[in-house]
């Protein structure tokens, strides 16, 4: 399988979190574990990419091959779409390969231990390729929920360190770089990317080792944030809600003038709604996860005092689809006006053709066009949106002129 049964305390997914907030390890430690639906169809499109890996980069017979790729599509959690993102996959690392001088050694799916920095600690690196002087960590993920960067990238470093640690004795101190690659084929088609030393990722190692003894011993210091976002425990979090009913926190950045008598000293200004922006945020989503907590604790039988549940807004629906359309046929109608004829998307077709050849045959044709403007912190990494450029490269779309 993908992932051990066994799991670490201080795991490498889970490290943004632990890093952020030392107490989490041990606090969700009293909540169960649970898998979704969502969790186990992308463990089953890691095996398929492994399979993959294992094909292009070692010796299989085609037999093999076959074989075991039937093996999982017998899974009811199979679709179409895993063999076209594993394609995908593997046309990246065909890529990261070609960028060596010489043909690199890969290793799928291989298990690192970085417990000289995390205490117990271990993961599973999706792909490992090493040659001349750089090693290069590949993770494939298969939701399309959240876009992951490899910058900075905790769980990348941890599982890097790892394998520095687990390939030093064979290759000794000739690599001397580092290419940390996420690849999340369902949201972007271009991988994200980071490269250090080798050098700057041990020291980056021997930084967090006490944050980790600390998390590992507890008990921690609770530190509420966005990286609460996949805690077990984010909706009963004492400390999280402390935070977001501490009302008090808004106070100091909007001055008490309400009674000053003049309209334009009753309105906020744009500095102090950028503000309230910042801090609000997370009062947002920690609503939200009190919200699913208090539905799933009703649908299995508990009370939320003041809450019940309600059947939310519905669509109509065929009992048999199949049957409904041979009863309009049947009613005469011309099956042209029964069914619509439509094209693939840009997305299918270039899972179906492949990135190379969809490129050579369909290039001149894609544009990508400003996305609607959406609102982001100055942190953010996407360039400011550009109203004049967005006009332009609509004006150039509709008259082909972009490619």
């Amino acid at each position: 399988m993908p992932t051990p049964e066994k799991h670490a305390l201080l795991s490498a997914s889970s490290a943004s979190r632990w890093l952020n907030c030392t107490a989490a390890p041990h606090f969700e430690e009293q909540f169960q574990k649970t898998t979704s639906e969502y969790a186990e169809e992308g463990r089953l499109a890691h095996s398929v990419c492994e399979l993959k890996v294992l094909k292009k980069f070692t010796p299989m017979s085609s037999r093999t091959f076959t074989t075991r790729y039937n093996k999982l599509k017998k899974d009811p959690l199979y679709n179409v779409e895993m063999d076209k993102t594993s394609e995908l996959y593997i046309e990246h690392l065909t890529e990261a390969a070609m960028m060596y001088s010489r043909p690199p050694a890969v290793t799928a799916e291989v298990v690192v231990d970085f417990s000289d920095y995390v205490p117990g600690g271990f993961g599973t690196c999706d792909c490992v390729m090493i040659g001349g002087d750089t090693l290069n960590i590949t993770d494939y993920k298969h939701g399309k929920g959240v876009l992951v960067s490899a910058e900075n990238n905790p769980q990348m470093r941890l599982y890097a360190l790892g394998a520095l640690k687990r390939y030093q004795p064979v290759y000794g101190n000739t690599i001397k770089n580092v290419r940390m690659t996420i690849i999340q084929p369902r949201i972007q088609s271009e991988p994200s990317v980071e490269t250090i030393t080798a050098d700057a990722l041990i020291a980056w190692g021997e930084t967090i080792r006490p944050i980790a003894q600390q998390a590992y011993m507890g008990p921690g210091d609770f530190r509420p944030g966005e990286h609460c976002r996949f805690c077990r425990g984010k909706a009963q979090c004492r400390a999280r809600a402390d935070v977001n009913t501490a009302l008090e926190e808004f106070k100091d950045c909007v001055p008490r003038n309400c009674s000053a008598p003049s309209y334009g000293a009753n309105t906020l200004t744009d500095d102090e709604i950028g503000d309230l922006l910042v801090r609000g945020k997370e009062l947002v989503k920690w609503y939200n996860d009190l919200e699913d907590y208090a539905l799933q604790t009703i649908l299995n039988g508990g009370q939320i005092s003041g809450w019940k549940a309600v059947a939310g807004r519905s669509v109509r629906t065929f009992t048999d689809q199949d049957a409904a359309i041979e009863a309009v046929l049947a009613a005469g109608y011309d099956e042209a006006l029964v069914y619509d004829r439509k094209p693939k998307t840009l997305t299918a077709l270039e899972q179906l053709m492949g990135k190379a050849e969809f490129m050579d045959k369909l290039g001149s044709f894609v544009v990508k066009p400003l996305g609607k403007p959406t609102l982001a912190p100055m942190s953010d990494k996407r360039e400011a949106y550009n109203p004049a450029a967005a006009d332009f490269a609509e004006a150039a779309q509709s008259s082909g002129g972009i490619e």
